[in-house]
């Protein structure tokens, strides 16, 4: 009976990964996930699971219970079924169940379903570290890993199916076969260290819808991250025509206006990486979101920190246009104008909405590096 209620548990489990794998598209865009979060779960919302019913036998005949019925008719669901419009009835309705992801698992599905590539760290620290869990029961084992309550239940078992068990002496001895051991399986992780630098403009020009588009690219982002490395450190830059170090609720939060010069926000995630981070021993991830809406002037600026000074040193380079317009802007322009070097670890798109969140973290996860 326990080993197929674990079965079960399993294939449920196989059931959720499935529906949520199916969705994620849906999810990548909805803000209420993110609100859903608690310290290593997310609460998923999943109303596709339908709950069990009972049903009409069909080698039987007749109705459900509740008059004349159709096989295999869920009870419940009678004529008196509608939409939920009029009066209040007394038919069952559609039921949203919610379960219970792990952030490791998430980002796994994440990985499987965007066919994300392992990330391949850099550094003189990459060394992989072996993580041991305990998954499962086994026969044998050292008996340092003996499982008491499992050996002491199969011990019973044995005992009561050959009639040696006594109620007024209940001494359960336990023999060879009857011992169980937890058993493991090993897990390598990198133990390589990254950082995120968050850029974002904060101009007159920046809506707060767009803010959001920002604040949910940026979830699944270091969701990802944070499944490939040990330690994942982040920082966060907001900008309009200046630039300054903010934290995470001021980076999401700040509504700010004027100008926009870019390439001040370019220069202080230079010095960051100059002050804090050897390119040498972090895996470096510059992540930028804009409107493209840049003082024309500031563009030729920002493409030489960017040749010069930052694609050198980092991983990756991400640019994310937040931007309704149909065309892209004169700076993603300047983007494209970048020497081989710069393009290889340069990546960019447009996100026009927030159904394009699921195309954008492909695209910027998509290279492995």
């Amino acid at each position: 009976m326990i080993a197929k209620i674990e079965q079960d548990q399993s294939r449920f489990r196989q059931i959720v990964r499935g529906k949520v794998r199916e969705n994620l598209r849906k999810y990548m865009s909805n803000g209420e996930l993110i609100g859903r979060q608690g310290r290593d779960l997310v609460s998923i919302p999943i109303p596709e699971i339908q709950i069990p019913r009972f049903r009409f036998d069909h080698r039987q005949s007749g109705g459900v219970g509740q008059g004349e019925g159709e096989v295999g008719t869920p009870i419940g669901l009678g004529p008196d079924h509608g939409d939920g419009s009029g009066e209040a009835g007394n038919a069952p309705g559609d039921h949203i169940l919610e379960v219970e992801v792990t952030l490791e698992e998430l980002a796994r599905i994440l990985g499987d379903e965007l066919e994300l590539p392992n990330i391949q760290p850099k550094g003189k620290e990459n060394i992989e570290s072996r993580v041991d869990r305990y998954t499962g029961i086994r026969r044998v084992g050292p008996e340092s890993l003996r499982h008491f309550k499992r050996t002491y239940r199969e011990a019973l078992k044995r005992q009561v199916a050959m009639g040696v068990y006594s109620r007024e002496r209940p001494a359960v001895i336990p023999v060879r076969e009857d011992k169980r051991y937890r058993s493991w399986t090993s897990q390598y992780k990198p133990d390589s260290n990254a950082v995120i630098i968050y850029m974002m403009d904060v101009s007159g020009s920046m809506t707060d819808d767009k803010k959001e588009i920002v604040r949910l690219t940026a979830f699944w982002i270091d969701m990802w991250l944070r499944s490939q490395y040990k330690k994942v450190a982040v920082r966060y830059i907001i900008h309009d025509a200046e630039a300054c170090e903010v934290g995470q609720d001021a980076f999401y939060h700040t509504r700010e206006n004027g100008g926009t010069a870019i390439s001040s926000a370019y220069r202080l995630c230079q010095a960051i990486i100059e002050k804090d981070y050897d390119p040498g021993e972090w895996n470096i991830y510059p992540f930028h979101f804009s409107d493209g809406d840049n003082w024309d002037k500031d563009n030729a600026a920002c493409m030489g920190l960017l040749a010069n000074a930052i694609l050198p040193n980092v991983n990756l380079f991400c640019y994310g246009e937040v931007s309704t317009s149909m065309r892209q802007s004169d700076f993603s322009d300047s983007l494209e104008r970048l020497d081989e070097i710069g393009k290889e670890r340069l990546i960019k798109t447009a996100i026009k909405n927030k159904g394009e969140i699921y195309n954008a973290v492909k695209a910027f996860l998509g290279k492995g590096r």
